[in-house]
């Protein structure tokens, strides 16, 4: 248990920032659930407007610290040839 001023004001910060990167990583899975869902579904044109949608998501999670860099290219990158794939 924080004992100490500093570390009670660590622990608030903590969960602070992790409710807020929860929401951020729950929206980016959502944003990732459509385009697996448009994928699934087989339409070439739903699934190129959901990764369109997706990829500023992605990145802008990345840039917040909740995503790693290359994890988010990964994702990309296999989004877009499954999306290519289907046409």
């Amino acid at each position: 248990m924080a004992n100490t001023p500093q570390s009670k004001k660590r622990a608030k910060q903590n969960e602070a920032r992790f409710a807020v990167n929860k929401m951020r990583r729950s929206r980016i899975r959502t944003f990732l659930r459509t385009v697996e869902e448009a994928i699934a579904s087989g339409d070439q044109t739903a699934a190129a407007a959901a990764l369109k949608a997706a990829q500023p998501e992605l990145m802008r999670g990345v840039s917040k610290g909740v995503v790693h860099k290359n994890t988010a290219a990964r994702k990309m990158s296999r989004l877009s040839s499954r999306v290519k794939a289907l046409a």
